[in-house]
């Protein structure tokens, strides 16, 4: 391990990253934190959640020391590879090879003991030397596919710790060591011994006892929750292959005067290149000729395309959706803006907080109880003068009937009905940390574009000149603008065709750039764009469209305008929608107790129009989409406990760093990948859903939980006094299981608020429109 690190040890620099390994639960996370913390000079953050420490460190401190640190702590740890092309296929190799033997535990374990409970169950199945088979499907369960618990168990040992694997191993240890003592030295071993099917409280000699189907069930349910946790964690790094899935894989570069086609990890600064329209813009860089509209989309949000021009700057994995381009490479590799997005949101996650697990934090408490109560109950059996074999009987049936086989139910069941009754409603949750996050938040953080707004171009207002329809204005206009692939066009298309029906046909069409579109439609020269276009024809506005036009941008609207046969005669303005459900959402979530807040790169009079609309009161505008997490994380300083709903690559690192991460489904992958919830529909009012689901799904777990220790303790006292029943026990057991089954499954009458939580979204053209002034060509 130590020659890994001296391979990947930085040139330079005082901060870097460990990859943890052998982590079993938060308190894991906290012990290593504070094990790297006593070297001098070094400050450490562990994530259990991602498996990572940053650590920063000074000039007397090695790495190879940081990782002898961890190891001293019982756990390893490596440097992980530089993210290069092999990035992808290490991580997925390593995130494979990190469940496969998780799941090849839990297939043996669970074909191996559903015998041994079936023996142990049914009386009838209980053949001569029955015990003898159950102990031989048993043992591999309770020491192979029981392992990790055990050497969990080891190292919390050796620091002091008890969590619910110390409770695992303990509880399956002693149930087997003392069902092999029964078999080898007392009377349980003999032809013909059965469990009678009787809960009689008596006591009884406990060396004609066994418990393998208690080590065999528990090992058996504890291994399948945590099998569906490691496999939801395996996405952990999947926001940072997204992100640089992104980017282009192939560049046409201009050497000597024609194009050669090269791997964008070969571009260098300086390079020039092309990119023709539908292309995504290899890496940043400064355009040297042509002009077009970029769609920036999958990096922001936004919906319109920014135009650009000869010496405007361009961000890599945006797409051209016009002219074709040659732009000089400015930034490359890691000093791009995706790839510093890619750092923001590793580093909002690794900064994140995994929530301690409820059931280690109870075991924490409870493990050191009974382990107390045992060697009381021996040590008073022994002080009163019964047999020893008595006393231990009692003392190890204290911890068999402790471990209780519900726990390992406790959280899966729940999560798995809650998790199948979201889908149902649209709503994906991630894992058990996500739960806990709900509860203590109080403040919800919107992204504006796609999330409170419909995050499309839209047709909103017609004006039109003294003497002129509307109608006549839109089926000229819409005509026009149907020949064109500009998205402002678009939508001017689509408004026109929904208000007036079917559109004519166009002749001589031609795109000026930058300015416009002109052609020729019923025999009509009709001119639409920028006013600077018709201007250049002696077509000027009259005083009360220039008025509209005026008044559109000031509320961020755009305005496009329209002229024929020699006159301006129409303005018609675009613009983003507030989704018709949005007040509605915000709404529920004030009932939730929820304080919301509009985040947005808009203009303040913009922000605070949308704001208005839906009934937010705070608004932080005129936002930077890498400062988002910076916001986010001013919140936390505040001693707000922040959620953040957003769609975009540029909200990645904003939900990754909020204590809970909710992403629109209609957003980017990347979003989606760095969220906690996921909400399907990109109706906002699934947000409020989520949380009350999510809510009621951890108040189902807490509930499963004191249900699952409650059974089994209630039978403590039976056990202390020697009167512990094997059936009593098995009892303890299918009760218990069978309540957290069934408490679980009252999730599925989870009922969302909206008024159809299966119907498609809705738009609304007359909602207020709200987007920042932009050109229309």
């Amino acid at each position: 391990m130590t020659s890994d690190v001296r391979e990947s040890r930085p040139a330079a620099g005082r901060e870097i990253e460990l990859a943890i390994s052998g982590m079993t639960c938060a308190s894991c996370a906290m012990r290593i934190e504070r094990k790297l913390n006593k070297l001098d000079g070094v400050t450490a953050t562990v994530n259990y959640a991602t498996e990572k420490a940053k650590v920063t460190y000074g000039d007397g401190v090695e790495p190879e020391q940081l990782v002898n640190q961890v190891e001293a702590a019982g756990y390893s740890a490596v440097l992980p590879r530089p993210a290069t092309a092999t990035a992808e296929a290490e991580a997925d190799s390593g995130e494979e090879d990190s469940t496969r033997p998780l799941r090849q535990r839990l297939i043996g374990s669970l074909v191996l003991s559903v015998p041994v409970v079936l023996l142990a169950m049914v009386p009838a199945l209980q053949f001569t030397y029955w015990q003898w088979i159950s102990l031989t499907l048993a043992a591999p369960v309770v020491v192979w596919a029981g392992w990790p618990f055990h050497r969990a168990a080891w190292a919390n040992l050796r620091h002091g710790a008890a969590t619910m694997d110390t409770l695992i191993s303990m509880g399956t240890l002693a149930a087997f060591l003392w069902s092999l003592y029964a078999l080898l030295f007392g009377s349980a071993g003999e032809p013909g011994m059965t469990h009678p099917f009787e809960l009689t409280i008596q006591r009884m000699s406990g060396d004609a006892n066994i418990y393998l189907e208690v080590a065999a069930a528990v090992t058996t349910f504890i291994l399948a929750g945590r099998y569906f946790e490691a496999r939801s964690k395996r996405r952990a790094g999947a926001a940072l292959r997204a992100l640089l899935e992104l980017g282009a894989k192939d560049v046409a570069v201009l050497r000597g005067g024609s194009e050669e086609r090269i791997p964008t990890g070969q571009l260098a600064v300086g390079d020039r290149f092309v990119v023709r329209p539908g292309e995504k813009i290899a890496t940043d860089g400064v355009i040297e000729e042509g002009s077009s509209a970029v769609d920036a989309s999958m990096l922001t949000g936004e919906s319109v395309p920014v135009e650009v021009a000869p010496g405007d700057s361009v961000v890599g994995a945006t797409v051209n959706s016009g002219g074709r381009l040659v732009v000089r490479a400015t930034r490359i590799g890691s000093d791009t803006q995706l790839a510093q997005m890619a750092k923001l949101v590793e580093q909002a996650q690794t900064g994140k907080a995994a929530v301690q697990r409820l059931a280690d934090r109870i075991s924490a408490v409870f493990v050191p109880i009974v382990i107390a109560l045992a060697v009381g109950t021996l040590a008073f059996w022994l002080g009163a003068g019964g047999a020893v074999s008595a006393a231990f009987t009692a003392a190890v049936a204290v911890l068999i009937i402790a471990c209780p086989c519900a726990l390992g139910l406790a959280t899966p069941t729940a999560l798995l009905v809650g998790t199948g009754r979201g889908a149902q409603l649209g709503i994906l949750i991630k894992g058990p940390e996500v739960l806990e996050s709900t509860r203590r938040i109080d403040t919800i953080v919107l992204d504006k574009t796609g999330t409170v707004t419909t995050g499309k171009m839209a047709l909103v207002d017609v004006h039109v000149a003294d003497g002129v329809g509307q109608e006549e204005a839109l089926r000229l206009a819409g005509a026009l603008e149907n020949a064109s692939e500009h998205p402002i066009a678009q939508a001017i298309a689509r408004g026109a065709e929904e208000r007036v029906g079917s559109l004519p046909a166009v002749d001589d069409f031609t795109n000026i750039e930058g300015l416009g579109v002109q052609g020729v439609v019923d025999g009509r020269a009709v001119l639409v764009g920028r006013t600077a276009l018709l201007e250049e024809w002696s077509q000027h506005l009259p005083p009360a469209l220039a008025e509209a036009k005026a008044a559109a941008e000031r509320q961020g609207k755009t305005a496009v305008a329209v002229g024929w046969d020699g006159r301006a005669r129409a303005v018609l303005v675009v613009a983003d929608t507030v989704k018709s459900t949005s007040a509605e959402a915000i709404g529920q979530l004030r009932g939730l107790g929820l304080t919301p807040v509009l985040l947005t790169g808009d203009n303040e009079a913009v922000a605070k129009a949308v704001a208005a609309e839906v009934g937010i009161e705070q608004v932080i505008a005129e936002v930077l989409p890498k400062d988002k997490v910076d916001v986010v994380k001013r919140l936390q300083g505040e001693g707000k406990v922040v959620a953040m709903v957003g769609d975009g690559i540029n909200d990645a690192a904003a939900l990754a760093q909020a204590d809970l991460g909710l992403a629109m489904g209609t957003g980017t992958d990347v979003a989606i990948e760095a969220s906690d919830l996921t909400l399907v529909r990109g109706d906002l009012r699934v947000a409020a859903d989520a949380i009350r689901l999510a809510r009621r799904t951890l108040g189902t777990i807490k509930g499963n939980l004191f249900w699952a220790f409650a059974y089994n303790v209630a039978a403590l006292p039976l056990a202390a006094a020697g009167l512990l029943n094997p059936m009593i026990a098995g009892a303890a057991m299918a009760f218990s299981s069978v309540f957290v089954v069934s408490n679980s499954l009252r999730l599925r009458r989870f009922r969302s608020t909206t008024t159809d939580a299966t119907s498609p979204e809705r738009d609304s053209n007359g909602a207020v429109a709200v987007k920042e002034p932009v050109a229309a060509r």
